[in-house]
């Protein structure tokens, strides 16, 4: 088992469990945009190597958590931090048209599967935000767990949810500039007041996702 990390922040504890798995690589996976009612899913994979990990919660890392505990500058910084410590980054895209064929729940297991395949080196522990990835450990090597929590116990995991967050409101806010009357810089497409009474007013764009039983539809008919 590694020694424990020195630092006392949030960082720092994510690191130490990750540090107790005993191998020298441990990748998370998470994502961002699973109950937007617009714009795509967005899955990312951080690989750590855990000598490099131990550093880097020493140096840029010690304020690393789960992305929602974060406001948006917060989230800049510390995906900045990530990039510069990570051994590899994925980030997968999967667009609302396939979301709505495909199915929510299928579409996202792939994207996580196809975001950890990508990063993950045999014999690395690969750590999933509570959902099972059977077909990621059936391909290869790698020992896959599904961590219930996992954005706030896992530093690859809690980087993952970072990655995937900032990497989706980006895009979202880029989009915004096509779709102003929807406030996609501000809601980023999820199901706020502002957003629900843009689509009363508005209707639907290409970016929303037509397969949701949402109450924010109720007035439309768009053949559901």
């Amino acid at each position: 088992m590694a020694a424990p990390v020195r630092d006392r922040g949030a960082g720092a504890q994510l690191a130490a469990f990750d540090l107790s798995l005993g191998t020298r690589y441990v990748a998370g996976a998470d994502e961002a945009g699973r109950g937007s009612l617009a714009g795509p899913l967005v899955a990312a994979a951080v690989l750590f190597d855990c000598e490099r990990l131990r550093r880097g919660v020493q140096d840029g890392l010690v304020d690393l958590d789960d992305s929602k505990k974060h406001t948006s500058a917060a989230r800049e910084r510390i995906f900045r931090a990530v990039l510069a410590h990570a051994a590899r980054v994925r980030v997968v895209f999967k667009g609302p048209r396939e979301i709505d064929r495909r199915g929510l729940h299928r579409v996202n297991i792939e994207a996580l599967a196809e975001a950890l395949a990508a990063v993950a080196p045999p014999d690395c522990t690969c750590l999933v935000d509570g959902f099972e990835l059977d077909r990621v450990a059936a391909r290869s090597r790698q020992h896959v767990v599904a961590l219930v929590r996992g954005d706030a116990t896992s530093a690859a995991v809690a980087a993952a949810s970072v990655v995937a967050k900032v990497v989706r409101d980006r895009h979202m806010r880029r989009l915004a500039a096509r779709y102003p009357e929807w406030g996609f810089e501000r809601h980023v497409g999820y199901s706020t007041p502002e957003h629900r009474e843009a689509i009363t007013a508005c209707g639907l764009t290409p970016l929303h996702r037509r397969s949701f039983a949402s109450v924010a539809y109720s007035q439309l008919d768009f053949g559901l």
